[in-house]
């Protein structure tokens, strides 16, 4: 049993839909009071976080959208909204770890596995942007002058407690029009409306979302194919 804690752009097809059942199965046991695996360790963790498990469901059916897969099971649970559990079973650089023994010669998730803390960073650049621009403008300082052979296990728990944190209305747009510079060059399926500016920037958040991740999509060799942000923020947009 397991419910990871980094983005679910790092896991692959049949571990994302694993961990999809599973939290499902979380849920049944906390909410009915059942006995099996009331005791695991994954199971404890999130008793008394219902808020926490939704939005995690959330995440995760953001990212299966990106794959081409239609979520139809909303997990409903509401308890201590904005806490997350206090424990990780295992703490984010070692599920890093693990998951890169566990797709040994097998298929990969969406975002690479990190390797250096400069590649750690590169992916969740614009989920820290729409979140904290102080701490982004930072981070970018101390990552440009680290070494690339560094241990960064300090860094992915950070950016995994971070990205726990609902960014802002303003912070997100501010995060998909940087994202929209990556995706909004001239291409044969581009209309020039869509270049221009100002009608963009007139965008709702879930529509320009939606522009990002079509194009992103389309072009899977751009830069946001490996960004969490293109999965983990379409689970932070207002919803109406």
């Amino acid at each position: 049993m397991r419910i990871w804690d980094i983005d679910p752009g790092y896991l692959n097809r049949q571990s994302l839909l694993g961990e999809h059942r599973e939290l499902h199965g979380v849920v049944s046991i906390i909410v009915n009071e059942k006995r099996g695996y009331s005791r695991h360790p994954e199971t404890l963790r999130w008793v008394g976080r219902g808020w926490a498990l939704a939005q995690r469901h959330r995440l995760l059916a953001a990212e299966m959208s990106l794959r081409g897969y239609a979520e139809r099971s909303p997990v409903l649970t509401r308890g201590a909204k904005g806490e997350w559990p206090a424990v990780f079973v295992d703490e984010p650089y070692r599920q890093f770890l693990l998951l890169r023994e566990k797709y040994r010669n097998r298929e990969p998730g969406r975002i690479p596995l990190p390797r250096t803390a400069q590649q750690l960073w590169s992916q969740h650049k614009y989920s820290i942007l729409a979140r904290d621009p102080n701490l982004y403008r930072e981070l970018g300082r101390r990552l440009a002058a680290m070494k690339p052979n560094r241990e960064f296990s300090e860094l992915a728990n950070l950016l995994a407690e971070e990205l726990r944190k609902p960014p802002p209305v303003g912070g997100l747009r501010n995060a998909l029009q940087h994202m929209w510079g990556h995706v909004s060059g001239p291409s044969a399926e581009s209309l020039p409306r869509y270049r221009t500016r100002r009608e963009v920037e007139s965008w709702s958040l879930a529509r320009m979302m939606a522009e990002i991740r079509r194009k992103a999509l389309h072009h899977p060799d751009s830069y946001l194919s490996a960004s969490t942000a293109l999965g983990e923020l379409q689970a932070w947009l207002p919803r109406s």
